[in-house]
């Protein structure tokens, strides 16, 4: 005999004692009432006793029915209270969401989101997990994650916001010093600075109009998890580096950084709001998704063009 409890059978038992009739409760519950009868025989089967003495016209409750007709009751209340409040959930804006996001992009991009989407449902609240490395959602029990990557993947589902490219910089004063490289092979005699959570080692791949392909090994003093760390060594003159828009674009604008190597492009990547599964995505997952779809996908962040 199966150890998991008989729910079903206790449930139609708990029916048919309210309704005071097999065909009652079948009618209740949307069932047959051959399904009825089967699951209550089996109950009683599986207790050893029977629930009710049955006749052609009359229904009554044994007295071993009656002692555990309450707890039957109690059960099938709070399966319903259960169910009850999952849809609502399904439905209805309310919990917490535990998100995953990218650092840089998290601090500069994300978190000046929050409080207009908090305003907006109250009765949802955010774990914010920032980290470049890439978590498992499904392991770790993330509801949602923002991810910045040329391929999403692919056991999870994805949406793309928006597209997000990565530009070669380094200071006026490093390419007065050092002179401008005009071809990607030249990066092989500069210090250039290394990202260690790049998918498929640290490597920069570009491309120029005709299609032709250079791949560069950085070779630099400093390696970092986080992009940023990367920005005052930039500053200061002494490196080259490779940056997402999102985060080279104020210093670009404002001319302390400039884009070298401006003909070579480098593979355009996404920002991408993933989640473990679409069929069962819960109403705060979805709001979210809207949300972001909505003040993600035309940045402002764009140098490209």
């Amino acid at each position: 005999m199966s150890k998991i409890p008989d729910f079903e059978g206790l449930a139609m038992f708990a029916k048919v004692v309210e309704e005071r009739s097999f065909a009652a409760a079948a009618r209740a519950m949307d069932v047959s009432v051959a399904t009825v009868s089967r699951a209550v025989g089996r109950l009683e089967e599986r207790l050893g006793a029977r629930l009710f003495n049955r006749t052609s016209r009359q229904l009554a409750l044994t007295e071993f029915g009656r002692t555990i007709a309450e707890s039957a009751t109690r059960i099938y209340r709070d399966a319903e209270e259960v169910e009850g409040v999952a849809r609502e959930l399904s439905v209805q804006p309310r919990g917490l969401i535990r998100l995953a996001v990218p650092m840089s992009f998290g601090l500069q991009w994300v978190a000046p989101l929050l409080p207009d989407f908090l305003s907006a449902y109250p009765d949802v609240s955010i774990d914010l997990h920032l980290s470049d490395a890439t978590v498992d959602l499904v392991g770790e029990g993330f509801d949602a994650a923002l991810r910045i990557a040329v391929l999403p993947d692919s056991s999870l589902v994805a949406r793309k916001l928006c597209p997000v490219s990565r530009v070669i910089v380094a200071a006026p004063s490093y390419l007065e010093k050092h002179g401008r490289p005009e071809h990607p092979k030249e990066l092989n005699q500069k210090d250039c600075l290394g990202y260690a959570y790049r998918a498929r080692n640290d490597v920069w791949r570009l491309t120029d109009k005709t299609g032709k392909e250079e791949s560069i090994a950085p070779q630099g003093r400093l390696r970092v998890t986080n992009s940023n760390a990367m920005i005052p060594t930039i500053l200061a003159g002494l490196a080259v580096a490779e940056l997402p828009e999102f985060i080279a674009a104020e210093y670009v604008r404002d001319g302390r950084l400039e884009v070298i190597l401006p003909n070579w492009a480098m593979e355009t990547g996404g920002l991408y709001f993933v989640t473990p599964s679409l069929k069962s995505r819960p109403a705060k997952v979805e709001v979210l998704a809207r949300y972001f779809i909505d003040r993600l996908s035309h940045p402002a962040w764009r140098i490209a063009g």
